[in-house]
Formats: structure tokens, C-alpha cells, sequence
């Protein structure tokens, strides 16, 4: 455990997809092996939309939180049950969150309105993100600092401060960069946590439906990595790529799982794996 003087452990939870959170699911340790990848190339998009996806990120970006606003993703009321011992704090001490990639909130007010004791750090690559951030009926300056930031190119030591944080959560968000980028991100992320800090993190797993449904559609832009309708993209991960990713990064690895679910679809007679 450490920050930057040496690899600061980093917990990670796995799971197919938000949308099917529920009480009551099960678990599965079970890896998905980054070797089935050569098995799902699927037809990719020409260079230059790769390179056109890239470029208008953002842009892509601002369009989906300029039509869908706070009304897209539920708020994460399940962090509590999921991560609840990470956030707890002793009687008169404070504790510094950082959320990379906040959305509109989804992750930040559950956590505040449960941990009084908690000061919240949130970027996001969206700076109309970040707007809805603030003009959230419970935003509070004193308890969120809110900004805009590219953390591929932009450091987040301008708006943090160095070894400062205790905790970075990272849910649904590495997904979205390109995957060259990611260390990127990581050793970004390395330099705003404390000696000790730890990364909570939550994103798409290898074989999720969606990644199925973006193959057999020719939206792949690289390995495991898919354009959706909209322009925004998403990254599928295989514990062997995480555990790589973090591990080069200097990251040490408490806890990786995957979580697995079948959703059913009676009316349509479908089930899905996700």
C-alpha cells in the first residue's frame, strides 16, 4: 500500500453492465481469458472514423449529456452495500474522493448523502457534465470540486492536490478511452492519491451482450474496443488485461472478481448474458 513512493493497492470490482445491478445476484471469480479476443475481431471501423472518434470525444460526449442530461445512468445507491468499508471513517476525521469520470453525479451524491464526513473531487471529460454536477439540488461547494478535465493530457494536480486523495473510484469510465491511453489515466490518477490510497473500480467485462451486439454490427474500433451509435466508445476488459494494465502502472491488486448475470426477456423469449 502506498501512493507514489511506492504501488498504492487497487480493488477492483468487475461487472458486465450497470443496468442489471440487482439485490440478490450472484458472483463468479471466473476469469474470461484475453485470448478468446482473436475469436471476436469482427469487422473494423476505416481509419479515419478511428481517428475522427478520437479526435471529437468530447464533443461526442457533450452531445449525450446535452440530450439525455441527469435522466441516462440510476444513481449508484448499491456502492454502499458493494464498497460501504472503504468509506468509513473514524469520529472527527475527514476523507478526500476523488470520482474520475462523475457523469452527472450518479456516483457523488449517493456516497455524500450517506458519508457526511467525505469531501468529493469530480471531473469528468464532459464539461456539460460537470454543469449538471453543480446544478444538482444537493451539490454544496464546500463538500464538491467539480471541473472539467481531460486526465490523458490534462493533469489532475492543476485542480488536486498531490497525494491528497484517499480514495478514486473509476466506475464506467476507462472504458471510454482508448486503450493506449489508459496508462495515461492511471499514472494520473497515481499522483493525487495518499501512501496507501486505494482505486475502487467497476467497468465492462469481456463477453457482455453489448460487446456481442457492437461486433456483430462492425462498430469495432481495435481489440475489445467498440463505437457505439451515439460516437461514444467503450472498452470490454478480461481480468488478465486489467490485472496487466494496473500492475505496469504500479499498482498492487487486493480484489478482482466478475460479475455475471443472465437478464431474461419473457415477451421476446430471449435470455441475455450480461
Amino acid at each position: 500500500r502506498s501512493g507514489n513512493q511506492a504501488a498504492p493497492p487497487v480493488c477492483r470490482r468487475r461487472f458486465g453492465a450497470e443496468s442489471t445491478m440487482a439485490a440478490g445476484e450472484q458472483r463468479s471469480a471466473a476469469k474470461i481469458s484475453s485470448s478468446a479476443a482473436t475469436n471476436s475481431s469482427g469487422r473494423p471501423v476505416t481509419p479515419f472514423w478511428k481517428e475522427k472518434y478520437e479526435r471529437d470525444a468530447r464533443r461526442y460526449w457533450d452531445i449525450f449529456y446535452k440530450r439525455h442530461e441527469d435522466k441516462f445512468f440510476k444513481d449508484r445507491h448499491y456502492l454502499d452495500k458493494e464498497w460501504g468499508k472503504y468509506f468509513e471513517v473514524q469520529d472527527g476525521e475527514n476523507m478526500a474522493i476523488l470520482e474520475v469520470g462523475c457523469g452527472a453525479g450518479n456516483t457523488i451524491f449517493p456516497l455524500l448523502a450517506t458519508y457526511p464526513d467525505i469531501f468529493v473531487h469530480a471531473c469528468d471529460f464532459s464539461s456539460r457534465a460537470v454543469d449538471l454536477v453543480k446544478k444538482h439540488k444537493d451539490f454544496r461547494s464546500d463538500r464538491v470540486n467539480a471541473f472539467a478535465c481531460d486526465i490523458t493530457s490534462e493533469q489532475l494536480t492543476e485542480a488536486v492536490e498531490p497525494s491528497s486523495v484517499d480514495i478514486v473510484t473509476m466506475i464506467f469510465m476507462l472504458s471510454a478511452v482508448a486503450p493506449d491511453k489508459m496508462p495515461l489515466v492511471l499514472q494520473n490518477v497515481r499522483n493525487i492519491l495518499k501512501h496507501g490510497g486505494r482505486v475502487l473500480f467497476r467497468d465492462y467485462a469481456f463477453g457482455d451482450l453489448a460487446q456481442e451486439r457492437l461486433m456483430s454490427k462492425g462498430q469495432q474500433i481495435s481489440e475489445n474496443f467498440y463505437v457505439r451509435g451515439d460516437g461514444t466508445r467503450a472498452y470490454y476488459f478480461s481480468n488478465e488485461y486489467l490485472v496487466d494494465l494496473f500492475s505496469k502502472c504500479g499498482f498492487t491488486l487486493e480484489e478482482i472478481c466478475v460479475h455475471n448475470k443472465k437478464v431474461e426477456n419473457r415477451s421476446l423469449d430471449l435470455v441475455m448474458n450480461r
